[in-house]
This record gives structure tokens, C-alpha cells and sequence, in this order.
């Protein structure tokens, strides 16, 4: 597969109008840790929340993701960040699914671990996922992450709780394969 072209961006207040829209699809928001209500925000509890990211005031580091024609399509960031020693944890949604299974979660997470190791000076960057999403297992692991173990019944998820697997790539890991691509 033909992995697209996207580039990050910060974010800006009227990409809550998409996020919000995302966040209505129970499919989209899955494998997202969210409340369990539905909505599972408000609108205005979705502009709060980028506004706090715009103003770096919530722990996030969180860029919008935009495809090479200028559509905003989701989001990566970079959250529980430790600046004693060097690393922090990746989450990404595509939000719109005209885009799901094209390689753009690919894309964008390639350029945001190279933002972490080359700029933020990561040496470790880590992944939860639920055991069950065998896709975003699939396609972190052709990025080069690899299994750190198991958390037993990490995430509550429609009344039940569900495992998620850790998993982690190393700044070397990275740019001895960026190296070689």
C-alpha cells in the first residue's frame, strides 16, 4: 500500500465542529477512552477541551491531522509525557472514515514520532490498545512497535472491562528504520 501524504498541524478552535461530529459515531469512538454517555461530550465540552490543547494547559501535545488536499480527517497527540525520563504516550483517532484503511493513521504517526524523537528528544514513545483492535495492533507494528505486555482489565468499555496491550517503539528503533526507508 501506497501510504498518502498528510501533515500535521496545530490545532484551531473550529476543528471542534469536526471533532464533534466524530465523536457522535460509536464506531469512531470504539477503541477511544471516553465517558460512557452519549454524547460523550457537548459542544461546548469538546471546544473546551481544544481550546485547553490550543493553550497546552491539559498535559497534551496535540496536533490536527490534515490530508495533502487540506481535509481535516483526526488527531494525534502525546500525553502522559515524562521529561525526566524521556517519554510519553501516543494516542491517534482518525475520526472520519472515508479515510479508515487508506494508511493515514500510518502517515500521521510516523511524522508525529519523528516530532517526538527529533524535537521533543523522546527516547520512548508508548501505546495502550485494546486487545480486540487487531487493525491498530497490525498497523503499529508495521511501524516498528513491539510488545511491552499485557494490562489485565485497563479500560472500561460498555459495562466491561477489557485488556489493552502496551507496546512501545525506541528512538533508535525509529531512526535506524526512518534510516532505512
Amino acid at each position: 500500500m501506497m501510504i498518502p501524504t498528510v501533515n500535521l498541524r496545530e490545532l484551531q478552535l473550529k476543528d471542534a465542529e469536526d471533532r464533534y461530529t466524530w465523536c457522535l459515531d460509536k464506531e469512531v469512538t470504539k477503541h477511544l477512552n471516553m465517558p460512557e454517555k452519549y454524547p460523550p461530550f457537548t459542544k461546548e465540552e469538546t471546544a473546551s477541551w481544544i481550546q485547553m490543547c490550543i493553550d497546552k494547559t491539559n498535559g497534551y501535545e496535540q496536533k490536527a491531522i490534515v490530508t495533502e488536499e487540506g481535509v481535516h480527517i483526526g488527531w494525534v497527540d502525546f500525553k502522559n509525557m515524562d521529561p525526566l525520563n524521556h517519554h510519553a504516550e501516543l494516542g491517534i483517532a482518525i475520526g472520519d472514515k472515508r479515510y479508515w484503511r487508506k494508511g493515514y493513521g500510518i502517515a500521521a504517526m510516523n511524522k508525529m514520532l519523528s516530532f517526538g524523537f527529533r524535537e521533543l528528544n523522546l527516547n520512548k514513545i508508548w501505546l495502550r490498545v485494546e486487545v480486540d483492535n487487531e487493525k491498530a495492533i497490525k498497523s503499529y507494528k508495521r511501524i516498528g512497535y513491539v510488545e511491552e505486555g499485557i494490562l489485565r482489565q485497563d479500560r472500561l468499555r460498555e459495562g466491561m472491562y477489557v485488556d489493552r496491550l502496551r507496546m512501545s517503539i525506541l528512538k533508535s528503533e525509529f531512526l535506524h528504520s526512518a534510516g532505512s526507508k
